[in-house]
């Protein structure tokens, strides 16, 4: 059991993505040299319990990291396939395994950061301090930054809607020559839709091993059983009816512009997931978190209170408007995304994604939709501004 009785500079609530991320920068950053960390993590993270897909240029901090990357996609609608060269990007896979044993810092001693591994069960904000009580003691902090999700601020309010990404994935080998590994399919809405947004996603490593998804954005969960056969019947379409599966993924990640920053105080930031930090409109996570932690390390050099933290930029407003949309015609998700990639350079799409395009090229992709998806979103609008 670590004990602690200073009062400590900085806490970090959990282990995964933000948090590690955090503490890298952290760690990487002099100005922070003497700071007193400490990481909580109730689990020890050496496991792949998650895969990470992104894009950005070569080069990247994680690169050596990378399970795989590639220069080229492929967007697949049921009447037309537009293959496509991803070029200044690349797309990256990176494996949570490799990440935690890069990240997951060690234990150190006396010296920090310090980990302890204790299931927390109160994060509580009061007289200019943070308390975090565990099941191994109660840690004071100037600051605590907090990557513990809890659905139960979605689930109880309605003026945000609230979809899921949500996914079944299977990593299998197949005979030689099944999949084309210099590129990924980015999505294949050539599928059954059942009134819902659906579509196949798959990263190939190599000519027979690929990660097979079936995704969908969403309200409500499938049964385990109906993303199977929905990979199932996929592959079969594709020809490949002998395969063995090596592994198996799924996933539940919160499509909303819920307002997370409402529970931050002056020294309690919410980080990650459970921060906002998760893109919207596509379920994307970690290049927005390495982006967030990029801009919260130079913020807390300003030394202000925590609550000036969030900033809301145009984009945010594009996401809601399109959850909008999704939560009202989810039937007809798929024809947004298949007009859009018809109507558009690929990339100017990533760069929107990215958020990163002008005020012009945002107009050019809302204009490339038809006049009666154009009128979805007049609606969306015009419900959230009056």
């Amino acid at each position: 059991m670590t004990v602690i009785k200073e009062k400590l500079d900085y806490i970090i609530c959990g282990g995964g993505a933000s948090g590690l991320l955090l503490l890298k920068a952290l760690k990487e950053d002099s100005y922070f040299s003497e700071k007193k960390i400490l990481l909580i993590e109730k689990n020890l993270k050496n496991s792949n319990d998650r895969t990470w897909s992104f894009w950005e240029k070569s080069g990247g901090d994680f690169d050596e990291l990378l399970a795989a990357k590639w220069d080229q996609a492929t967007f697949i609608g049921p009447e037309n396939k537009q293959a496509f060269c991803l070029e200044p990007y690349q797309y990256k896979m990176l494996r949570s395994s490799t990440f935690y044993k890069k990240y997951f810092p060690q234990p150190t001693g006396h010296n920090y950061p310090k980990t302890l591994q204790a299931q927390i069960t109160e994060i509580k904000s009061e007289n200019g301090e943070c308390k975090v009580s565990t099941d191994k003691g109660t840690f004071t902090a100037d600051m605590v930054f907090n990557s513990l999700f809890d659905p139960k601020v979605l689930v109880s309010q309605s003026k945000y809607p609230v979809l899921k990404q949500h996914f079944i994935g299977w990593f299998i080998k197949a005979p030689k020559g099944s999949f084309d590994p210099s590129k990924i399919l980015f999505m294949d809405f050539n599928i059954p839709q059942y009134e819902q947004t659906r579509f196949l996603y798959i990263l190939p490593q190599d000519d027979q091993h690929a990660l097979v998804e079936y995704t969908l954005f969403s309200k409500e969960l499938l049964e385990k059983k109906e993303y199977e056969d929905g990979i199932k019947n996929y592959l079969s379409k594709i020809g490949i009816k002998e395969y063995a599966i090596k592994e198996k993924e799924q996933g539940n990640i919160p499509m909303s512009c819920f307002p997370f920053n409402q529970s931050n105080t002056a020294n309690l930031l919410h980080i990650g997931t459970a921060g906002g930090w998760t893109k919207a409109s596509t379920g994307f996570t970690f290049m927005n978190t390495v982006r967030q932690v990029e801009r919260l390390l130079c913020f807390l050099k300003t030394e202000q209170p925590l609550t000036a933290f969030h900033q809301k930029n145009r984009f945010w407003f594009y996401d809601l408007l399109l959850l909008d949309v999704l939560d009202k015609h989810n039937e007809n998700g798929s024809e947004l995304f298949i007009r859009m990639f018809a109507k558009n350079p690929p990339l100017r799409i990533f760069r929107f994604l990215d958020e990163k395009t002008s005020f012009g090229e945002e107009l050019l992709i809302l204009s490339s939709f038809s006049l009666k998806q154009i009128g979805w979103f007049l609606s969306a609008f015009f419900k959230r501004a009056f």
